[in-house]
């Protein structure tokens, strides 16, 4: 299968210290679940000077806007060759996934100041001004005069007097006029436009979320998309209960908490890196967002059964259902790429799980692989638009765009069509994904169901997750099977999951 869409991200489960605070308090997670970055050797004397972090940080946003590469490969990239210091590169991670999110709302503002328009910048000055800007209007932490004069100085480097004038006249204004420069405070006529430049969101998207959830709605998910994301961790049943996990955890310095979603989740709201802790590499526990934790848990696997995941790299749902099945049985952890059939190899042998088998193949083909009705349960973690992980990925409300939905919608029901002969009669289907597309999602199940009649939706979920969807109003009493969790209801990944079973 190909990757046409945005395949799931991981909860990274970093957290730098002594980076500035954002003005909601949060915290972001650098890059890529590394240690690296932090605390590596400086350049020796005699070598270039390196560039300054921010200057990192605006070359980073123009290879972003200018290649369209993922923000979090990019800035680890950035990082891994830059060797910073903790805070440093907490302050490189921090710029840059701000401005991405915020980049339209500053627009807005910068267009107040720029008198020849934005349009007429050149790339790197025009993501000088709305990192400097984001840096005003967004962090509590960094004085205006240093985010001032250090856009000054970058403009001075790399443009002439006009350039680094014209800088300096800008970035003082919006200094001056920052109690009138409030996002919540922007007003339009047009409900779209208004959540759209307050949260920085294009308009299509925003439309579409309004149409499908209504504006109060629309604009929650708009503003969740926007805070920082949270660390949480999935405790390994095979080795150490939630309980001791946690308890683990807080001896090491984190401050942890049971998941009020996932049973083997657990939130750590500060701390360092969680894949550079003893008990991530002895295998106690992963680093998996919440709403991803809950897929495994809906398939609710039995010791001893055969199970597909279809699209399983990196590994995490795979490793998951292992679990579930107290290490019995077989879990077949699918990938169309080699390398990402590595990742999954990598995590079963940490988690120190037997029972998985990591395959390569196209997702498509699957069925020529297995044989009918041989399978328990299947699940597809399907590609998708990812809007549901957009404050990991903010660049994705910027490169995609409807025609994009359209086009990973047919992908999916071929994929769904591929697969739901391999469950056998008195089996599970799961469909998941990490968006919050009703294309995607409901109407992608509901056409499934229409042209096989052979499966229905099951509401056979553990009782523990549907009381807290019900608390959270991610459901209600109408509920069938099939459920939409949106980035407000826990501070986790917006997820749609489907269970379905088919008929003896």
């Amino acid at each position: 299968m190909t990757e046409s869409g945005t395949k799931k991200t991981g909860n990274n489960g970093t957290g730098a210290k002594g980076k500035p605070k954002a003005r909601n308090g949060h915290k972001r997670p650098a890059p890529g679940g590394k240690p690296a970055q932090a605390g590596q050797t400086p350049p020796q004397q005699g070598t270039r000077k390196a560039n300054s972090p921010r200057e990192l940080a605006m070359d980073t946003l123009v290879k972003v806007a200018q290649t369209g590469a993922y923000s979090n490969l990019q800035l680890n990239r950035t990082l891994q060759d830059a060797g910073l210091q903790r805070a440093d590169a907490g302050l490189v991670t921090e710029l840059v996934y701000g401005t991405i999110q915020r980049q339209a709302t500053l627009d807005y503002w910068l267009s107040r100041f720029v008198s020849k328009g934005l349009h007429k910048l050149e790339p790197w000055v025009h993501q000088l001004l709305r990192m400097s800007a984001y840096q005003l209007l967004y962090l509590d932490r960094i004085p205006a005069h240093a985010a001032v004069n250090e856009a000054v100085t970058i403009a001075k480097k790399r443009g002439h007097s006009g350039i680094s004038g014209m800088v300096n006249g800008v970035l003082r204004s919006i200094d001056r006029g920052r109690s009138d420069l409030q996002a919540l405070d922007i007003k339009h006529a047009d409900p779209v436009v208004q959540i759209a430049l307050r949260h920085s969101y294009p308009e299509w998207l925003v439309s579409r979320w309004v149409i499908a959830y209504g504006e109060e709605k629309a604009e929650a998910i708009c503003a969740a998309g926007n805070e920082h994301p949270h660390t949480s961790l999935r405790a390994n049943r095979l080795k150490v209960s939630r309980e001791e996990a946690i308890a683990l955890l807080k001896e090491a310095g984190f401050e942890a908490e049971p998941s009020v979603i996932a049973p083997a989740g657990i939130t750590v709201q500060r701390g360092g890196n969680l894949a550079d802790s003893d008990g991530f590499r002895e295998g106690l526990w992963s680093v998996q967002d919440e709403s991803s934790m809950l897929v495994a848990e809906v398939v609710a696997p039995k010791a001893g059964m055969q199970v597909l995941d279809c699209c399983a790299a990196p590994g995490g749902k795979s490793t998951h259902l292992a679990e579930l099945m107290d290490g019995k049985g077989k879990v077949w952890a699918n990938d169309l790429h080699a390398h990402k059939r590595d990742l999954i190899v990598s995590q079963s042998e940490r988690l120190k799980l037997r029972n998985v088998e990591a395959t390569t193949e196209d997702a498509l083909k699957l069925a020529g692989r297995f044989k009918p009705h041989s399978m328990d349960a299947v699940l597809l973690d399907a590609p998708c638009s990812g809007f549901g992980v957009i404050k990991r990925k903010p660049e994705i409300k910027w490169t995609k765009t409807a025609g994009d939905v359209s086009d990973i919608a047919a992908v999916q029901q071929r994929l769904l069509n591929a697969v739901c002969d391999l469950v056998r009669p008195g089996g599970v289907l799961v469909y998941s994904t990490c968006t919050i597309e009703k294309d995607e999602n409901e109407q992608q199940v509901a056409r499934f169901l229409q042209e096989h009649p052979e499966f229905e939706l099951d509401r056979n979920w553990p009782e523990a997750i549907v009381d807290q969807l019900k608390k959270a109003g991610a459901i209600d009493e109408h509920f069938d099977g099939q459920a939409q969790l949106l980035p407000q209801h826990f501070d986790s990944d917006g997820f749609y999951i489907a269970r379905m079973v088919k008929r003896p």
